[in-house]
């Protein structure tokens, strides 16, 4: 098992048509947020057989793969990270969270944060002080900003709100509509599991809320209801 074989088995499986969708549907055209990322068209399960055969790859190697400019090279390597944090004792646990934080800047696009945030971070952080979830939420960087969102996935789907919401309500303003879906996603991932939790905050915060994020995250309330918030005359 080997850096070079590994590359040779993502290469192997582009897809040259399949990238030029993604290419598009990542938004790396110039100015958009994924500006420069480069696919190769491999889709998620397809580098999901892969990360299962390498497993078990050296750190080293895992930093080999983050840093290149391959979008499914970075992903891979993010879930090979995922796979052994399962897996590892609490050093290595320990040792994954600190890579993972150290390497963010190549943790670029929101697919690459979503499906490994809650299960690296959150994880991670479940039983620990949270101070820098909230320090990521303040970053100027939107990959940061999503990281603490998303990190606190893992605690709503323990039943812990309160960091959940504290930082929706750190967000509110937040510009950016990546950040706007982020937060109104984990607001509707509340109320299936607390409606009242959920409801008690938009109740003080609906009116205030960027429109994406309110969508988001009443898009599973009854229709009656859900048009209240729209209209604003909950």
């Amino acid at each position: 098992m080997s850096i070079t074989e590994i590359k040779k088995e993502i290469k192997k499986n582009a897809d040259p048509q399949k990238a030029i969708l993604l290419q598009r549907f990542f938004k790396t055209a110039p100015g958009e947020y994924g500006e420069g990322d480069i696919f190769l068209g491999i889709m998620v399960p397809v580098q999901r057989s892969i990360v299962k055969k390498y497993k078990d790859l050296p750190l080293k190697d895992i930093k080999d793969l983050l840093n290149s400019g391959i979008h499914e090279e970075r992903l891979i390597a993010l879930l090979i990270l995922v796979e052994q944090y399962k897996k590892g004792n609490d050093r290595i646990k320990e040792d994954i969270f600190t890579f993972y934080h150290l390497h963010r800047k190549r943790i670029n696009n929101w697919d690459l944060v979503d499906l490994t945030a809650h299960r690296i971070s959150g994880a991670y952080l479940m039983d620990k002080d949270k101070s820098l979830l909230y320090k990521l939420a303040e970053s100027k960087n939107i990959w940061d900003k999503r990281i603490a969102v998303l990190s606190a996935f893992h605690f709503i789907k323990n039943n812990v709100f309160d960091d959940a919401l504290c930082l929706a309500q750190k967000l509110l303003e937040d510009k950016h509509d990546l950040i706007h879906k982020a937060v109104g996603w984990m607001l509707c991932e509340i109320g299936n599991r607390d409606i009242n939790t959920e409801e008690g905050f938009l109740e003080k915060n609906y009116k205030k809320m960027p429109r994406t994020m309110l969508r988001y995250a009443i898009e599973k309330f009854p229709e009656k209801k859900r048009l209240g918030y729209l209209k604003g005359t909950i």
